[in-house]
C-alpha cells in the first residue's frame, strides 16, 4: 500500500466519485483495489448510499482469503477514520459494525487486528460503554493477540481516565505517591525539547499494575486550553517498588498541531488519579 500501490489511488478515486450508479462492478473494483492500494475511503460513499447491499458484502468479505479484503472490512466501517467523511449513521448506532468486528477479532492477521482496535476505539468516542461491554465478554479465555486488541482499543478511554476501562486492563485505583517531579528547563523556546523526569513509589503491600501518563494542558487559539496524553509506562510493580520514569518531550512544529507561547502545564497521572503537576514558560522561536 505503501510502496507499491500508490499508482491505484486515483482508481480508487474515480471508484469513489463516479461508481455510485454501477454498485455491483464498483464493489468488485474495490475487492481488487484493496488487495493492492486500499479501498477504504471509497467504500464510504456505498455505504452512506447502498448500506444493507455494502454490509452483506462486507460480511462475506470478512472471510475473504485476503487479508487485505478482510482489514477493509473494518477500515472502511470505522464511524469517524481519519481524513475521511464520517459515517452517520454508525455513529448513532454502531451494531452494524460491531456485528463485523466479532467475526474479525481474532483474525489470523494482525493487520486485520489492529484496524479492529481502532474501529473499537472510534466508536468508543460516542459509545463508551457499548466497547466497554464488548471488551468485557472478549476479554474471558482471550489469547494474547485478542488481549492486545483489547488494549489498542482502550486507549482513548484510558487516556481519559475512564475507571472501568482501566479496571478492564487490571489497573485498579492506585497507591502510589509522587515523589518527585523534574521539568529541565522550566522556561524554552518553541522547536526545543523538555526532559520530564518522574519519581513514583508504591505503598501497597503487594504488586500493582500502574498505567503512568502525562498530560500536556497547553494554551490553545483565543485562550482556550488544549489537554494532550502521553503515554509514560504501563507496568506492574512490586509492593514498595521505587519507579524512576525520564521522558523527552519535543515542542517542534509539526503540521498536526500548532503551538502557542505561553504556560504549559504537565500533570503525571496514574490510572486515571493526577497525582501532581508542574509548569513551563514556553516562548517563540528564535527569529
Amino acid at each position: 500500500m505503501f510502496t507499491d500501490g500508490w499508482y491505484l489511488m486515483p482508481v480508487a478515486a474515480f471508484v469513489e466519485h463516479y461508481g455510485l450508479e454501477h454498485v455491483d462492478i464498483s464493489l468488485q473494483a474495490m475487492h481488487a483495489i484493496t488487495q493492492r492500494h486500499t479501498a477504504e475511503f471509497a467504500i464510504r460513499p456505498f455505504l452512506l448510499r447502498y448500506p444493507e447491499q455494502t454490509l452483506a458484502t462486507l460480511r462475506a468479505w470478512a472471510h475473504d482469503p485476503s487479508f487485505h479484503v478482510r482489514r477493509l472490512v473494518s477500515e472502511g466501517t470505522r464511524p469517524r477514520l481519519p481524513w475521511a467523511a464520517r459515517l452517520p449513521a454508525f455513529v448513532a448506532d454502531p451494531t452494524p459494525v460491531l456485528e463485523l468486528l466479532e467475526t474479525l477479532k481474532d483474525d489470523t492477521s494482525a493487520y486485520v487486528r489492529k484496524s479492529v482496535a481502532n474501529n473499537l476505539n472510534d466508536i468508543a468516542r460516542d459509545h463508551p460503554e457499548r466497547v466497554l461491554a464488548t471488551l468485557t465478554r472478549w476479554q474471558r479465555g482471550a489469547s494474547d493477540e485478542r488481549r492486545w486488541v483489547i488494549r489498542h482499543a482502550l486507549r482513548t478511554l484510558v487516556k481519559q481516565g475512564h475507571p472501568e476501562a482501566l479496571r478492564l486492563l487490571g489497573a485498579d485505583a492506585p497507591e502510589v505517591e509522587l515523589i518527585a517531579l523534574e521539568l529541565t528547563p522550566t522556561a524554552l523556546r518553541i522547536g526545543e525539547t523538555l526532559r520530564i523526569a518522574v519519581t513514583l513509589r508504591s505503598t501497597a503491600a503487594t504488586p500493582q499494575h500502574l498505567i503512568v501518563d502525562y498530560v500536556l494542558h497547553l494554551p490553545g487559539a483565543r485562550g482556550r486550553t488544549r489537554r494532550n496524553v502521553f503515554k509514560l509506562r504501563s507496568q506492574t510493580t512490586a509492593g514498595g517498588e521505587t519507579l524512576r520514569l525520564v521522558k523527552r518531550h519535543s515542542f517542534a512544529i509539526v503540521s498536526v498541531r500548532r503551538l502557542y507561547p505561553g504556560r504549559h502545564r504537565i500533570a503525571i497521572q496514574v490510572n486515571g488519579v493526577v497525582l501532581g503537576e508542574a509548569t513551563v514558560d514556553l516562548h517563540g522561536a528564535e527569529a
